[in-house]
């Protein structure tokens, strides 16, 4: 999906018409792929199968393929024809608290922003919040079918796709029977840890450091420095010779940074 979409919100007959904007950007740090031998970059070119004439995007449609080595095409034109004004519109099926929906089924978030009806989206904004709920619909974004959620965060709508049940992928088979065999006492200083250890979610308190090394390793390699490895700090104390100790440890570890 682009990084602004213009739709609308149905819930009941009401119609709110909506831009959707990406609520996040990845930072990642981008690097080019060289040949070691020259230093040159080394480029991905679009080319058909069995020449070297490259492709250029404008001169590309989509194609299924239906036998090996036949193709149905499609340009964006048949995509729009298939759709519905349904298929275009965000409606809301069902309302349900957003403790209702495990994490795993959320994808991306986008913050949704009217653009009319500015009267019946506070009117939306303000139910959601009085009821404690997450409208639930499906829409088509681009050229596929996706499972949303309208949500209120901060004060603001916001709009999160979800992995549709088929998309979620079975766990794998793990037992956990040996988590049966700790007695009362561990049990107790496990949940007295979590406890301990307890405060409310806030992001800014995370930063991304490895990302800040690389860009410092990118800044070392520019001004002609070797990349040196940190040296690793020394556990000032040895490892706990069992689980029990270790739940000890980690809960005088614990109180103690509390009181810093």
């Amino acid at each position: 999906m682009a990084y602004s979409y213009k739709t609308s919100v149905t819930f009941g007959l009401v119609y709110i018409p909506v831009t959707l904007t990406a609520a996040a950007k990845p930072k990642d740090v981008s690097f080019n792929l060289l040949e070691k031998s020259t230093g040159k970059r080394v480029r991905n070119k679009r080319v058909a199968d069995g020449t070297d004439r490259e492709v250029k995007q404008a001169d590309t449609v989509k194609g299924y393929e239906y036998e090996k080595g036949r193709y149905v095409v499609f340009d964006e034109s048949d995509f729009e024809k298939i759709k519905t004004k349904n298929d275009r519109t965000i409606n809301v099926e069902a309302f349900v608290r957003l403790s209702d929906i495990d994490p795993v089924y959320f994808e991306k978030s986008y913050y949704v922003t009217p653009a009319g009806g500015e009267r019946a989206f506070a009117l939306l904004c303000e139910s959601l919040e009085k009821t404690k709920r997450v409208g639930i619909a499906k829409t088509v974004l681009g050229s596929k079918e996706n499972l949303v959620a309208l949500r209120m965060s901060g004060g603001k709508m916001l709009l999160s796709t979800l992995y549709f049940a088929d998309e979620i992928t079975a766990p794998p088979s793990v037992s956990i029977a040996a988590s049966k065999s700790a007695n009362k006492q561990e049990r107790d200083l496990a949940v007295k840890l979590i406890e301990a250890m307890s405060a409310p979610f806030d992001p800014h308190a995370y930063r991304n450091e490895y990302n800040e090394k690389v860009l410092a390793a990118v800044e070392d390699k520019i001004a002609g420095k070797q990349i040196v490895s940190p040296a690793e700090k020394q556990d000032s104390e040895k490892s706990a010779d069992s689980l029990l100790d270790a739940l000890i440890a980690s809960i005088k570890g614990a109180e103690n940074h509390a009181t810093v």
